[in-house]
């Protein structure tokens, strides 16, 4: 088939080229549906938790702390002194005046506990002191009743008798004049001698307490040497009445005379204590 010739175009005029035209701000995507939209709070909490706390906001948060925790100890302790910085006059004689009391009367406990230290300090050394004169009288005692040994100065007294005619009189005058002259304690041949003592003849001898000893009678006394001794040897005394029955008379001083002679003490039957 013959083709028709194509009809002439008509020439294309030049035009100025056009410039873009602003494009439309995209449209936001649509939500996808069956997913409920998010609030604004939802999306704040999700942004703030969990937190991202960096090492060194951890090292600010404990300075700030403690610079806190200082500053309210300080608060309260200027608190405490400024209740009396900004009392009344009246408020703090008050207060002065319960202090002033409290120390007086702490003042008064003290020295009370000073007196009652003192007082049972006082009453330890009464009572030491009553105790070492207790035990210095039953000492005493002791030595009168024959129930301790006692030593210190004093005389021997020897009595020899050949013709054994020095009878038991005779020495109880010679004990006599030795208890006149402060004799303090007395022993004969063994034999203590005490306020109870007595004098017996016996055969051929004599017997003090129902003890029989035998010459040479030899008396032991603790005494005063210087009043002991002339007291024996005055005229007429007891010297001269034994050596008149043919006795033999020694007298020696000591400085120390030994009496070791002991009495069991004796039970009183109806005596008794009257404090």
């Amino acid at each position: 088939m013959a083709k028709s010739p194509e009809a002439p175009q008509p020439p294309q005029s030049a035009q100025p080229p056009q410039s873009p035209e602003p494009q439309e701000p995209s449209e936001p995507s649509k939500e996808v549906p069956g997913q409920p939209e998010e609030t604004g709070r939802q999306r704040l909490a999700a942004g703030l938790w969990p937190p991202r706390v960096s090492r060194a906001q951890l090292i600010v948060a404990l300075l700030l702390f403690v610079l806190g925790l200082g500053l309210a100890i300080q608060v309260r302790s200027n608190s405490d002194s400024s209740a009396l910085r900004g009392a009344r006059q009246e408020d703090l004689v008050r207060i002065l005046d319960e202090l002033d009391g409290r120390t007086k009367r702490l003042e008064d406990e003290k020295q009370r506990l000073e007196d009652q230290r003192k007082e049972l300090e006082n009453s330890s050394n009464q009572a030491e002191e009553a105790r070492k004169q207790t035990v210095e009288k039953e000492r005493q005692l002791g030595i009168l009743a024959g129930t301790v040994a006692a030593q210190g100065p004093g005389i021997t007294l020897k009595i020899t008798d050949p013709t054994g005619q020095v009878q038991s009189d005779q020495l109880l005058d010679t004990l006599q004049e030795l208890r006149a002259a402060g004799a303090e304690a007395i022993q004969i041949n063994g034999v203590r001698i005490v306020a109870g003592s007595y004098f017996s003849d016996e055969n051929g001898g004599v017997a003090i307490d129902g003890k029989k000893i035998t010459q040479p009678y030899e008396f032991k006394v603790i005494g005063k040497p210087q009043d002991l001794e002339p007291a024996l040897n005055i005229p007429g005394g007891v010297v001269q009445t034994l050596e008149k029955e043919q006795a033999t008379v020694a007298v020696t001083r000591s400085a120390k005379i030994v009496v070791d002679a002991l009495r069991a003490a004796k039970q009183p039957d109806y005596a008794r204590s009257s404090s």
